[in-house]
């Protein structure tokens, strides 16, 4: 009983691993009755056809089983059809000589005539169709050893045919001749072919491949030639002689052989060597002496040896004239005894190895080619050879592992072109060979598969071992017999259809909100306060109240519906063994690589596993064989889909298994590629990323995908491991791969935006940015702070939220709770929301956590924006603010020329004094010193009279440092800088000492008519200060013309000797250089006034304490400006103590002055003189001209 139990075991996993395979096996009938008592099981099935809802199955116990099929019910899609008894038909037969009886040989379904030839016990019968009632009376023919070689290139239906007199010419094989027969309303013999012993044959229009028990030959039934091939065993030399080389004609008339010269076969264009340009590898001569092949083994172009084949089958000749078969029931030489050919086979092969009998196959796989089978025994490998209409080789040998016992092709073959006949055929071209194979010391019975289209260099040939369904009363199965049918049956696979089917994928019914395989939450949980949130959201958004009654119903009907479309098939072949028969069909495309994604995932798991483990390099395998293939049906074009779709989740899914080790990076780009090609909803990705799953919107309809991703999501959600588990924390070491995959995938996704392909686009996208916006966010954690360099996720980051993103309200939320302000701001900025960008702008300028860091020198950012926008309300809101902030550049937003919005500079100052009054003082300078505006500079005297009057009333060291100042100016020796330029240089960074230097400025300076301030007003503001504002007091004594106070201070109090003769020359109108432009003259001094000027100066240096900078700066004023004096008041005025030489240079440019006066004087006089005399010469002269005139 072990035993027995584990070869079931063993086989049930070939069974399921068959499910791989191209070709599936389902039921069609099973329980045959195959004896009509039911008290026989050694009764076998020969032979079964079907046509239109008629089974017919030929039995070894001599009876024909006709089943009708009754059709499942037309609302019942994934019904199947059931089948009745409707005859038990016992065919006529002649008792052969023996007790030999096989029974039912061959079912011949003539559909176009609607006839059938029975083959039994080696006599044919002909029936009607469909019931097999007996026709053309008691015509037989006997004994026949086949009937069939039908030409394949006929419509077996009759379409296209001429339906008045409809007919089908059949060949019959008898011991020494084949007979050509044309059946219609009677059957009537055409031709007689010489060829003797021929067991089967395929017919392409006049080309017949046949065979005999020792070798194949091609036939021209037309002009009754044969071209013999090879024998079909290599160890068979009986008939060596007689194979290759030569044309036989086979009429009757002639013998002897015809030269191979020249091709006969006019209207038939020779066939190329391959129809898909590949050349045949292995020759005839050297096929036939190859012996047995190596399993797995197929020949390559190198092989081609031996004899060299001729271009020609058939001489250019008219055939011989049929000549009328005999139906009658003359005795025929019986066939062949059946027990002798049994005592061949088993007879001990004595060594050389005697003849071995190998049953002939033949198959045409293309309308120009035919497939022949060979080998050495029958447990050896086989060989099949492929020759055209000529009998030349066309492609690479297959090789079977054992020698076939049926041998069946479907599909018309890649690269060969349609025929009405193959046109809705499958373009793969696969072989299918019944064979027995061993399995250890266990023979089996099954079907063996492989492709006929490919050559080696086109890729690898892969083999497929299917096996008959095992049933629990079969001790083993037997052999299975194979056959293409007439007419094509229909099979449903309810797995497709469930596979296929969309189904509502529901995330959060079975979620784990404390699951985390991603360990996210680990690192960052500041979403967690926003969810509740975002939950009462959900659940408001996705209310169904608005959608009409059953509408899920009504949805999952309508998809049902659709995948039922996906899940039929159609097939010719059929198989059997037992009492049971099936289809042959093929697997398709979602089963087929969704049992090798089943067969890749390990059966068990572990005790510290939830989910279990998968082959990755198996799995990346079947993704990268669906690239860039392309499909040609709706089934395939969704099936291809649907695998993209699983392997690629299963392929994710494998790297969140935190006991398994990470995808790398190629391996996540496969999984990209699948998903995205696949076209899976993104959020499915994101509901198995429990950390992602809160961002799924569903929407009111749901999320609908593919019931077998459904099942995989669903397993995996509900298994995943929990986040309290130890190995939670070695997924962390997975994070940044698997974050920076989703980064990639959805950023993908956000390309598809706008594409009218895209299902429930606007829940899809409120998905996937805030996903994306979560993962980039954590990426950017380890981004140092500051404004991006270079490539970065950072970038990234600015990018969506740049572009704008569907879930706005969310985003807000996410970062807020990551505090990413300058995000946020760029956020609400894609919006043109400008009032939430300068006020998040202020947030960050005012202190609040930033955890980007980016947002640098923000005040003048704020400035740059507030220029840029239009609306007047928030330019004056934030202006105050930030002039509040920063006064100097707060006033720049509403003095700026490039602004939007435009003020009045009476309004500002209003503006200001209300909201900033602090900045008011740098408004009025920028007016004042930028613009010119010279009524402002009373208003902007009075803000530096309150700043220097409070500093020096509330600061003694100020008061102090001015009295420094003068001390550390006056004790300078000549030449120095005047006393402005020395303050200047030597500034104090304070606010009151510049604003003191501006009010130098202002009230020194040359402003024009309107820049009168009111002098009194500011004496009595600095009357306490007068010691310590000396400059101030001389300017305003000036503008009150009190210039000996001004020169004295000038002189005695500053010790600014060129300034005091500044202000001569000036008037004392500007002491200090005006804001810009130079003084007009028409407001600079008379002479005279300059005179009286320079007598005061001169009065205040003869009086200056220090004797030697006494003389120094006297005798300077004098030399220097020595025209401005008179030479008597100044002698009067020097010291009688005072050298000559002190004043010498006063004097001579003096008296130089005095003669260069009189000779000036002088050589007036001579001029005017001269000038006199011309004149009155002049006079004289015209008097004289005149005349004398007399007067009356």
């Amino acid at each position: 009983m072990e035993a027995s139990g584990h070869e079931e075991t063993a086989l049930s996993r070939r069974q399921a691993a068959a499910e791989t395979g191209p070709f599936v096996l389902r039921a069609l009938l099973e329980d045959l009755p195959l004896s009509a008592e039911g008290d026989r099981d050694d009764i076998e099935i020969n032979c079964v056809e079907f046509l239109e809802q008629n089974l017919y199955v030929g039995t070894s116990a001599s009876e024909i089983l006709h089943f009708v099929q009754i059709p499942p019910d037309p609302e019942d899609a994934s019904g199947k059809p059931s089948y009745i008894l409707a005859s038990r038909l016992p065919p006529a037969y002649h008792e052969p000589p023996t007790a030999v009886r096989p029974g039912v040989q061959q079912i011949l379904l003539l559909p176009k005539v609607n006839k059938a030839c029975i083959l039994c016990n080696w006599t044919v019968t002909f029936y009607s169709l469909p019931e097999l009632s007996p026709v053309f009376g008691t015509t037989q023919i006997r004994p026949c050893n086949w009937i069939g070689g039908i030409d394949l290139n006929i419509d077996l239906s009759g379409s296209g045919q001429d339906v008045k007199a409809p007919s089908v010419t059949v060949l019959a094989s008898l011991n020494k001749k084949i007979r050509v027969i044309k059946i219609s309303e009677d059957p009537r013999g055409l031709r007689t072919i010489d060829f003797a012993g021929s067991v089967t044959s395929v017919r392409r229009d006049s080309f017949a491949c046949v065979a005999d028990s020792h070798s194949y030959a091609l036939l021209d039934v037309d002009r009754l030639l044969k071209i013999p091939l090879f024998p079909i065993s290599s160890l068979d030399d009986s008939q060596s002689g007689n194979i290759g080389g030569h044309v036989e004609d086979i009429s009757g008339n002639t013998t002897g052989g015809i030269s191979r010269s020249t091709s006969s076969a006019q209207g038939y264009s020779n066939a190329p060597s391959d129809d898909r340009g590949h050349g045949r590898s292995t020759s005839l001569g050297t096929f036939m002496s190859s012996g047995a092949r190596r399993p797995g083994h197929r020949a390559t172009s190198g092989d081609r040896t031996g004899r060299e084949t001729p271009e020609g089958i058939f001489r250019e000749s008219s055939p011989a004239p049929a000549r009328e078969p005999s139906l009658g029931n003359k005795p025929l030489p019986q066939p062949p005894s059946e027990s002798e050919a049994t005592e061949q086979q088993q007879a001990p092969l004595p060594p050389p190895p005697g003849p071995v009998l190998l049953k002939p196959h033949v198959v045409s796989p293309t309308p120009q080619e035919f497939l022949l089978v060979t080998g050495t025994g029958p447990r050896d490998p086989g060989v099949g050879m492929f020759v055209n209409l000529e009998g030349d080789p066309t492609r690479s040998t297959l090789e079977f592992d054992t020698y076939p016992e049926q041998l069946v092709v479907d599909g018309r073959g890649v690269g060969v072109d349609p025929t009405p006949t193959t046109i809705d055929d499958e373009e793969e071209g696969y072989v299918l060979a019944s064979m027995s194979r061993d399995f250890g010391e266990v023979s089996r019975h099954g079907v063996e598969i492989q492709r006929w289209d490919l050559d080696p260099g086109e890729g690898d040939i892969e083999k497929y071992w299917l096996e008959a369904p095992v049933r629990n009363y079969d001790s083993s199965p037997g052999k299975i017999g194979l056959r293409s049918v007439v007419d094509v049956g229909d099979v449903y696979f309810e797995d497709v259809v469930e596979r296929l089917r969309l189904k509502r994928f529901q995330p959060f019914a079975t979620r784990s909100m404390d699951a985390s395989i991603l360990s996210l939450h680990s690192v960052d949980s500041r979403t967690a306060m926003s969810l509740e949130r975002v939950s009462g959201e959900r659940e408001l958004f996705e209310s169904t109240d608005n959608l009409p009654q059953g509408w899920e119903d009504h949805r999952n009907e309508d998809e049902q519906q659709f995948a039922q479309r996906l899940g039929h098939a159609r097939t010719r072949i059929v198989a059997w063994s037992g009492n049971a028969i099936w289809w042959t069909v093929r697997n398709p495309l979602a089963l087929r690589l969704d049992a090798s994604l089943t067969d890749m995932t390990s059966t068990q798991i572990r005790e510290d596993q939830t989910y279990p483990s998968i082959d990755r390099r198996k799995l990346i395998e079947v993704v990268n064989s669906l690239r860039g293939r392309e499909a040609k049906t709706e089934t395939e074009f969704v099936s291809l889909g649907y695998i993209r779709q699983r392997a690629g989740l299963l392929l994710f899914m494998s790297g969140l298994d935190a006991l398994a080790p990470p995808l790398s990076e190629p391996e996540y780009r496969i999984c990209e590629d699948a998903l995205l090609e696949g076209g899976l909803d993104p959020r499915v990705i994101l509901a198995i990323v429990p950390y992602l799953r809160n961002e799924i919107v569903e929407g009111r309809k749901g999320i609908w995908i593919h019931g077998g991703v459904k099942d995989v999501a669903d397993s995996f959600i509900t298994n995943s491991i929990p986040e309290s588990s130890d190995t939670s924390k070695q997924s962390g070491v997975m994070s940044d791969h698997i974050l920076n995959f989703l980064r990639r995938f959805l950023a993908a996704w956000r390309k598809k935006k706008g594409f009218g392909s895209i299902a429930n686009e606007n829940e899809v996208f409120r998905s996937v940015d805030a996903a994306l916006l979560i993962v980039l966010l954590q990426l950017d954690r380890s981004t140092p702070p500051g404004p991006p360099k270079g490539k970065s996720v950072r970038l990234d980051l600015y990018e969506l939220v740049d572009k704008g993103v569907d879930c706005f309200e969310r985003a807000i939320s996410l970062l807020e709770s990551h505090r990413r302000l300058y995000v946020l701001s760029r956020l609400y900025q894609s919006r043109k929301m400008a009032g939430e960008v300068l006020a998040t702008w202020r947030r960050i300028v005012e202190g609040e956590t930033d955890e980007g860091g980016e947002f640098r020198e923000g005040e003048q950012k704020v400035r740059e924006y507030l220029t840029k926008i239009r609306n007047q309300a928030l330019v004056q809101e934030f202006g105050v603010w930030l002039a509040t902030r920063n006064p100097k550049l707060g006033v720049q937003v509403f003095a700026e020329d490039r602004s939007q919005v435009k003020f009045e500079p009476t309004q500002v100052v209003e503006i200001l004094r209300a909201g900033a009054p602090g900045a008011v003082k740098d408004y009025l300078e920028y007016l004042v010193f930028n613009k010119n505006h010279a009524e402002y500079i009373n208003e902007l005297i009075a803000y530096y009279l309150d700043i220097v009057t409070s500093k020096l009333e509330e600061s003694e060291e100020a008061r102090t440092t001015l009295a420094q100042t003068y001390e550390s100016y006056r004790a300078l020796r000549p030449p120095k800088p005047t006393y402005r330029q020395f303050i200047t240089d030597n500034t104090i960074d304070e606010e009151w000492w510049h604003s003191r230097l501006r009010l130098l400025q202002l009230l020194g300076g040359s402003q024009g008519s309107t820049s009168q301030y009111d002098v009194a007003a500011i004496l009595a503001r600095i009357a306490p200060y007068t010691q310590e504002l000396v400059p101030e007091v001389i300017i305003l004594d000036g503008r009150q013309s009190h210039h000996k106070d001004a020169l004295r201070l000038l002189t005695h109090g500053l010790g600014d000797y060129d300034t005091a003769i500044n202000y001569c020359l000036l008037g004392g109108s500007s002491i200090y250089h005006p804001v810009s432009g130079t003084v007009a003259r028409e407001s600079l001094p008379s002479r005279e006034q300059q005179a009286e000027l320079f007598g005061f100066l001169l009065s205040e240096f003869l009086q200056i304490e220090d004797i030697s900078n006494r003389v120094e700066q006297t005798s300077n004023l004098l030399e220097r400006f020595g025209g401005w004096f008179d030479i008597g008041d100044v002698l009067s005025l020097i010291p009688d103590s005072w050298s000559v030489d002190l004043v010498s240079g006063f004097l001579v440019s003096a008296l130089r002055r005095i003669v260069r006066e009189r000779s000036e004087t002088m050589v007036t006089k001579a001029l005017s003189g001269a000038e006199n005399l011309k004149v009155t010469a002049d006079l004289i002269g015209k008097i004289d001209a005149a005349g004398p005139s007399i007067e009356a």
